[in-house]
């Protein structure tokens, strides 16, 4: 029988003993530069943000904490979008203890694009990643339009609840969505990152939904879960969490009057030439 089967017939309190040691021994990117190293290998379209940029991006991130009242607790990785249907990016972000900021990564992503119906502009925010509401993973599978809206097989869909977000079509009425970040097809929309097309989640590219899944980046409370004996099976048996793991998805909106040179438009894919 595996640890994992066997953990499920055992006892809480020792479950979360269990869980303890595992997570101990278990050692991922032991520092924000390690991190770094692995993005730049496993994450593709990425971006290169330069350090002004970032600087902005961290009080941006820090007003936003603010205004929400949420007070970080401890070092933490951080993922931070810039819905700005001019930029549409995600930076990876490392927060220390004392309100120090460090890019880890960023790469092109999509947010929504409201004018149509079921679509909603990508609300702005500080959002908590919790157990409330547990992540769950895509089936692979193809919808009416031949499109695997969740990407491939296995590609972890990250859940952050139900928001209060105006419609983006019709009246403007005020009602729920459901925000969510995933990755999303790798042959017909991945390309497209860059440019806002959802309906209001965020999608982000296959490598860095392994990337975050793997290393638990945004997991600090499903390892809380784990120390008290819970039972995840959304977390994958050979995840490698990293120190410092984090819980928050911050949105912001940039508003910028050009689109900046460091996040270009995807490119095009070229048309056969005609006979």
């Amino acid at each position: 029988m595996d640890l994992k089967h066997w953990m499920q017939g055992a006892r809480p309190a020792l479950c979360a003993c269990i869980a303890a040691a595992v997570l101990a021994a278990q050692a991922g990117p032991a520092s924000p530069r390690e991190l770094a190293a692995l993005y730049r290998t496993a994450v593709d379209r990425r971006l290169e943000i330069p350090p002004e940029e970032v600087r902005h991006y961290a009080r941006l991130a820090e007003d936003a904490f603010a205004a929400q009242q949420v007070v970080p607790q401890g070092a933490q990785y951080v993922a931070l979008v810039d819905r700005d249907p001019k930029v549409q990016a995600l930076l990876l972000m490392w927060r220390s203890a004392a309100g120090d900021w460090q890019l880890v990564g960023a790469s092109s992503v999509s947010t929504g694009r409201p004018g149509t119906f079921d679509h909603f502009r990508t609300p702005l925010g500080v959002f908590d990643h919790t157990g409330a509401n547990l992540d769950f993973r895509a089936e692979g599978t193809f919808n009416a339009n031949g499109i695997r809206g969740y990407g491939v097989k296995g590609m972890r869909v990250f859940d952050f609840g139900w928001q209060r977000v105006p419609k983006g079509w019709g009246d403007g009425q005020v009602i729920d969505m459901r925000l969510q970040m995933h990755a999303t097809d790798p042959d017909l929309l991945e390309q497209r990152l860059g440019t806002a097309q959802s309906k209001g989640c965020i999608r982000i590219p296959s490598g860095l939904n392994r990337l975050m899944d793997h290393y638990g980046l945004l997991d600090a409370e499903y390892d809380r879960l784990l120390l008290e004996g819970r039972h995840l099976w959304i977390l994958p048996e050979d995840r490698d969490p990293a120190a410092d793991a984090g819980r928050y998805l911050v949105v912001l909106d940039t508003q910028r009057t050009l689109r900046p040179a460091w996040s270009p438009l995807p490119r095009q894919p070229r048309r056969a030439a005609l006979p």
